[in-house]
């Protein structure tokens, strides 16, 4: 290959191994990052004509057995991009008994934080304006808002979309805009109608769309109080469409009414998370701290691309940080995004079934971990992944290490309000009831007393009434996830 120019499979971003199928979705990814008529930013036209002429070569399988001629030996290891996994057990034992194994996934920047450059944001708020906001709450979400736009840089693009029932560009997504004209809009926000949350999201995604630029960190910011009915299935497509597009989608959530199942499930698969916001006094605080994370983002996603292993299963996956919260357990997995300050940490809980156990190494998980680094449109060279373990005849002594025990101690309080819920669900209350005293014992051994007082209430709740408080559950469960993030004490209260 002459000297000086660029490797096709680094352009778009995969092996050398790759099929033809993975080079045609390599292409159509970048091409719709990448496009002339959606990025103006320097340099960007020339990668998207680089990304064509990659394509023209690698999908031709004559001209791609000339080229790979020319190539040097494949060097796999990213510069910018560093990971470890670490395991809970050194080995496996050849029993007839399923094995449980834990593995903690670390994916962070080589760079130190302070000679990251911070990327610009492209990010758009969608503001539920529905009649149940009347009141506290919509003063408190158009403070917030206005506080946000006084912190815009010039380099931000920012839009707001407002619904109910039907939804309304408020602010279009640009650049550099005149910040009293923007209060103004603003203020005239008035509540109005019912929560159909589709109408919001789409138009939201749009504004997105509008100024996507995979060198900014590109966002919805969804805020809501209420369910939305019956297009449950339509946001949860829109939402995978937007994962496509490295658009992550925040849920947050005001109040005890709206459904906290499905903002998780929503945020989730683009690799983001939701919160609860107990009151209407904490919408500031919250939305600004979500929005200073966003500019402290190093890479926007971490996504795990593999392939399902006989007998092994991925009963379990949890982010530890930046954010705490389930991962979708889908293939691609989105796993989240790393932060300029803090790596990104993932706890998988994997399950080996005996029939594994007939070789001397189990693979646990096979295939390539990619990450999106803000401040590089192209695409970062993938990382493989091939995770085993030995099988021995006899278990090791050897204890877990030290990161992981942490994890899982912290976990098991979230975990512990999980299956309250699920029994309560079942009509199990005695079990939920049981699941959440003993959540309250954890917690008090911890210190948690005043979280533990409210597991002890909604237990007697539930063991009497056969219900949860108002806002119970997800008090519990929001407050021991906050629990999980390292060196973290923030509970939304």
């Amino acid at each position: 290959m002459a000297s000086g120019k660029r490797d096709y499979y680094s352009i778009l971003g995969i092996f050398r191994d790759a099929t033809p199928e993975e080079i045609k979705r390599a292409y159509f990814d970048a091409a719709q990052r990448l496009h002339p008529d959606k990025n103006v930013a320097a340099g960007e036209t020339e990668l998207f004509l680089e990304t064509q002429q990659a394509y023209e070569v690698l999908s031709n399988p004559k001209r791609k057995s000339l080229y790979d001629a020319t190539l040097p030996p494949e060097i796999e290891t990213d510069t910018s991009i560093k990971h470890e996994f670490l395991y809970s057990r050194p080995s496996l034992v050849k029993i007839t008994e399923p094995q449980l194994l834990y593995v903690q996934l670390e994916v962070g920047s080589r760079e130190v934080a302070g000679q990251m450059a911070t990327p610009p944001l492209n990010v758009c708020l969608v503001l539920d304006r529905s009649t149940s906001m009347q009141g506290e709450k919509m003063d408190m979400v158009k403070a917030a808002a206005i506080t946000l736009i006084r912190g815009l840089r010039p380099q931000d693009v920012f839009s707001v979309v407002t619904f109910s029932d039907r939804a309304e560009v408020l602010i279009p997504a640009s650049i550099n805009q005149e910040t009293k004209k923007l209060e103004s809009r603003i203020h005239l926000m008035q509540p109005s109608g019912a929560t159909e949350i589709f109408q919001g999201l789409e138009a939201g995604l749009n504004e997105v769309k509008r100024s996507l630029d995979p060198s900014r960190v590109n966002h919805i910011i969804l805020l809501t109080d209420g369910h939305t009915y019956g297009d449950e299935h339509a946001c949860l497509k829109l939402a995978v469409e937007a994962s496509h597009l490295n658009i992550g989608i925040t849920g947050l959530g005001i109040g005890n009414e709206w459904n906290d199942i499905f903002l998780d499930a929503l945020a989730s698969s683009t690799g983001a998370s939701s919160a609860y916001i107990s009151k209407a006094k904490d919408i500031e605080r919250i939305l600004v701290d979500k929005f200073n994370a966003l500019s402290s983002i190093f890479a926007d996603d971490v996504v795990v691309d593999y392939k399902a292993q006989a007998h092994v299963h991925i009963n379990y996956a949890f982010r530890l940080q930046p954010e705490g919260g389930a991962v979708a357990l889908e293939t691609p997995m989105h796993l989240g995004p790393i932060s300029r300050d803090a790596p990104l940490k993932v706890l998988f809980e994997i399950v080996v079934d005996p029939g594994a156990l007939d070789h001397d190494d189990v693979i646990l998980m096979e295939g390539s971990i990619k990450v999106s680094v803000t401040a590089n449109p192209a695409p970062a060279t993938p990382i493989r992944v091939k995770l085993s373990r030995k099988v021995l005849e006899k278990a090791s002594n050897e204890p877990p290490p030290a990161s992981i025990l942490s994890a899982l101690s912290r976990l098991t309080l979230y975990r512990m309000q999980e299956r309250a819920r699920v029994s309560a669900e079942a009509g199990e209350y005695s079990a939920a009831s049981r699941h959440l005293q003993n959540l309250a014992t954890h917690l008090l051994s911890k210190g948690e007393s005043s979280l533990a007082k409210t597991a002890l209430m909604e237990a007697e709740n539930l063991e009497r009434m056969h219900t949860w408080s108002d806002g119970g559950n997800k008090e519990l469960k929001y407050s021991t996830r906050a629990l999980l993030l390292e060196g973290a004490k923030e509970k939304y209260k």
